[in-house]
């Protein structure tokens, strides 16, 4: 004959979750989630300093293409600018104006820096010659208002 055990205690089944093991899977669940959404917020941070990054190189290269397009007159030092300087107002489009190299390095200066400001936040650049090379330099703020300015700098020889 075979004996059976069973527990001591009858009539104590154990019948679902208690209320202790309930309130740790919340908050485990809560702390998993609190962590998701910092990577998320972090992922769209990162995400948006990259497209600001992009934005400062396709700017750099914009106003050294523009110089190389008006080559003799860069290297006179028509496109010198300092960050914070406003380039002086010329105008090269519609019909009847006599766009001459001078007023085209002052149009591309402005279109420039306004492009600069424009796109992003408290943007400025500035551009020097170093010898034969030009030094291209964008500066924005890329902290929300925190901490120092960000700067690209390229040299470049036309």
């Amino acid at each position: 004959m075979q004996k059976i055990f069973t527990s001591p205690i009858r009539g104590h089944q154990q019948r679902g979750f208690t209320l202790i093991e309930v309130l740790i899977t919340v908050i485990i669940l809560a702390i998993g989630l609190l962590g998701l959404a910092g990577l998320q917020f972090s992922g769209l941070r990162f995400t948006h300093s990259a497209y600001q990054r992009s934005q400062a190189t396709i700017l750099t290269n914009d106003i050294l293409d523009r110089m190389r397009v008006n080559r003799r007159i860069a290297e006179n030092g028509a496109y010198d600018i300092a960050l914070g300087a406003a380039p002086a107002a010329a105008n090269c489009t519609g019909l009847g104006i006599d766009c001459n190299p001078a007023n085209m390095a002052r149009a591309d200066l402005s279109e420039w820096k306004n492009a600069i400001a424009t796109m992003l936040p408290a943007g400025d650049g500035s551009v020097r010659r170093n010898g034969s090379a030009f030094v291209v330099t964008i500066q924005w703020n890329d902290t929300r208002g925190v901490g120092a300015p960000i700067e690209l700098t390229v040299e470049s020889v036309l």
